[in-house]
């Protein structure tokens, strides 16, 4: 059986300010009480840095008290009142001292935890973050192909079998970004790591993608740093993961990467969707991060978004990030 000690020190420093208050009325030796105020200053220490508050602070008031007026009768016979205070308040002044460096402890101690705290609930929201941009998009293309074979199905079973591979394609990606997150919370305990994807794998993406054309420059790419290189990537996912959802069947969809004065730029255009096109995935589509979540991301890079239409109907999405010289650490 273990025994809780921050439910002992407030009794424990409670019994003995009582008894050292107790021998300074019957008359213990001085030395015995100053000895015994030692303790006290120890135990108040204690009480102040464990104990909870409230029979911490009947404890700790009783303990100023025994600290302060042990001395009193040294002086009590030929001492006036202003004496008797003054020796009383020398002692209180290492007994608040106690109680106090207790609570810096604390305080201290509190702080820790609540960082603890916000870190553990910063990476649970990073980790959302990683299922909505890499598994959303993964599980939009099987939903897409799936309709495909659906609909190619009798007339072209060559098709079908083609959408089956670019399923089953799409399902290991998916699979292999749930792996990154078991990985990143196996680095939250002390395991291994896992890579994050960055736009080294901006072509496979693209490839995958239906309709999918990419213009990348290499030393564009080489000036991004890692941070804001998989911050890059992310917004590729995701905006051709919008794609899907809001305009399924687009003919063309163009993704770049370009230098853009002193940084690069990363930019997805899709065509405009032919008209009740669609199909399960927009009748069932759901509202993700949005484009709130995604400025947000690529503002803490050290970047600028913008979104909006473009003149054939489609839609754009335009990422700047600065040159690794400029970027953020």
């Amino acid at each position: 059986m273990t025994v809780d000690l921050r439910a002992v020190w407030a009794p424990l420093l409670a019994s003995a300010a009582l008894a050292s208050i107790l021998g300074t009325v019957l008359g213990v030796p001085a030395t015995w009480l100053m000895l015994w105020a030692g303790l006290l200053l120890l135990l108040l220490a204690l009480v102040a840095r464990w104990s909870p508050v409230r029979p911490g602070a009947v404890a700790g008031g009783l303990g100023v008290v025994a600290v302060s007026v042990w001395p009193v009768p040294l002086v009590w016979e030929t001492g006036s009142w202003l004496e008797i205070s003054g020796v009383a308040g020398f002692w209180a002044v290492p007994a608040l001292g106690a109680a106090l460096a207790g609570g810096y402890l604390r305080r201290q101690a509190s702080r820790m935890e609540q960082a603890v705290r916000d870190a553990r609930r910063d990476q649970q929201l990073e980790l959302a973050r990683d299922l909505h941009d890499f598994v959303a998009h993964d599980v939009s293309a099987i939903v897409v192909q799936a309709q495909a074979a659906r609909f190619v199905a009798e007339q072209d079973p060559g098709q079908a079998v083609r959408a089956l591979e670019r399923i089953e394609t799409a399902g290991l990606s998916a699979l292999a970004s749930m792996d990154r997150t078991v990985h990143a919370l196996q680095e939250a305990g002390g395991g291994p790591t896992a890579p994050v994807p960055g736009l080294a794998q901006l072509p496979d993406l693209v490839d995958r993608f239906e309709g999918g054309a990419l213009e990348s420059d290499p030393v564009a790419v080489g000036e991004l740093s890692r941070e804001v290189d998989t911050t890059a990537y992310r917004v590729a996912v995701e905006a051709l993961t919008n794609v899907r959802r809001h305009a399924p069947g687009a003919a063309v969809v163009r993704v770049a990467v370009r230098r853009a004065g002193a940084g690069t730029e990363l930019s997805v255009t899709n065509s405009a969707a032919p008209r009740g096109g669609g199909g399960l995935l927009a009748r069932r589509r759901r509202g993700g991060t949005g484009l709130a979540g995604l400025r947000a991301r690529v503002e803490a890079a050290g970047g600028t978004l913008r979104a909006g239409a473009v003149e054939d109907g489609g839609w754009r999405v335009c990422a700047v990030f600065p040159a690794e010289e400029n970027a953020l650490r």
